[in-house]
């Protein structure tokens, strides 16, 4: 199947670090079977861009190591954190049709592998992202998409909260495969996106007892706006024996490390009662070191957790419909697409502690 219009299109390419390009390239035109044509209309920018763009290609297959399922290299489209409009569908496509709003769950798996054989897709030992490891991304004027991954949006849902979902579902995953149960007192360790996802996840689940660590200001007044109970600066106190009082003696049941940094975890670990858990949300940029006798000891138990699993999407999607989540007030600026490195990426470099997620507006006119 083929679509009508321009042969070419604007997209935010990755070239290499700190090389990040707006480019012409060729429009994509033929819909495969089982595959969506979208407009792209809001993108966030991820963490995970803006370390590609400071250090990379690190996740972005680079030139000679082309990803084994898209079969690409860099220069790639980037973002993999959007919503869009469906402009067409291609055969076998009942779920959506042509004028819907939908987001995208950007998985990239292989369905062959140990992990994807027992559903496990987000574990796949080949796994990319759309926007991170071809077939296109949010940044394009003009993308494509399988099936599985378009979730249509309910009319109560702007197109800008769409862009959100991706992020939401990694907080709502991390919470889902824990062993968070009502009545817990929960450690989240980091107020950037993904910690404030996550405490959104444990609020729209009844936690009553959230309590924050974080370093900057502006981010503990994001974590009180998003319904943390407590939020600590762990440079000012005395973590393990702050957690202690904000638990009745206790420690805190569960913690989730949104940081990943070796500090944090240090003390996040002592501040954990004995048969506890600390979940690992974070992507560490360094390898970590853990004092095993902590966790021996007092028979702590540590857990990884990986993006999102299938479900985990529409899981989020119907708590902001329901109002269990209200995650606008996390959009702290736009920028048009020919703007992406100067205002977006400079804005989470040089002033990252004041914003929260950097959407991208599609719908803005380049030039």
């Amino acid at each position: 199947m083929s679509t009508n219009g321009t042969t070419t299109m604007h997209a935010v390419r990755f070239h290499g670090q700190r090389d990040i390009r707006l480019d012409q390239v060729p429009r994509p035109t033929t819909i495969k079977p089982g595959w969506i044509q979208l407009s792209p209309q809001f993108c966030g920018i991820c963490g995970t861009d803006l370390h590609e763009f400071l250090g990379g290609a690190n996740i972005i297959p680079s030139a000679g190591h082309p990803h084994p399922i898209t079969g690409e290299t860099l220069p790639l489209t980037i973002g993999h954190e959007f919503s869009a409009i469906v402009d067409a569908v291609g055969e076998g496509i009942t779920h959506v049709q042509p004028g819907d709003r939908v987001c995208v769950q950007p998985t990239i798996w292989d369905d062959e592998c140990r992990s994807c054989k027992r559903g496990l897709v987000n574990c796949c030992d080949s796994n990319g992202f759309l926007g991170l490891s071809g077939w296109g991304g949010g940044m394009a004027e003009t993308t494509l998409a399988p099936a599985t991954a378009v979730k249509r949006l309910p009319d109560n849902i702007s197109l800008e909260v769409g862009a959100l979902i991706e992020p939401l579902a990694v907080g709502w995953h991390a919470v889902s495969i824990s062993p968070y149960k009502e009545g817990d007192s929960v450690l989240v360790i980091g107020g950037g996106p993904i910690g404030l996802c996550t405490v959104q996840a444990l609020i729209s689940r009844g936690c009553k007892n959230v309590i924050v660590l974080e370093v900057a200001k502006r981010r503990r007044e994001f974590a009180t706006q998003f319904g943390a109970h407590h939020v600590i600066d762990p440079t000012s106190v005395d973590v393990v024996t702050e957690v202690e009082k904000l638990t009745g003696g206790l420690g805190a049941d569960l913690g989730f490390d949104c940081a990943g940094v070796q500090v944090a975890v240090d003390s996040a670990f002592k501040a954990i009662k004995a048969r506890g858990m600390l979940v690992n949300v974070a992507v560490w940029e360094k390898r970590a070191t853990l004092n095993m006798n902590d966790i021996v000891f007092r028979e702590r138990a540590y857990m990884g957790v990986a993006t999102y699993d299938l479900g985990d999407f529409e899981a989020v999607i119907e708590a902001i419909s329901a109002g269990k989540m209200k995650p606008e007030a996390m959009i702290t600026k736009k920028v048009a697409m020919d703007k992406v490195a100067e205002e977006g990426f400079k804005t989470l470099i040089e002033d990252k502690d004041n914003h929260v997620k950097v959407l991208v507006d599609m719908t803005q006119p380049v030039g």
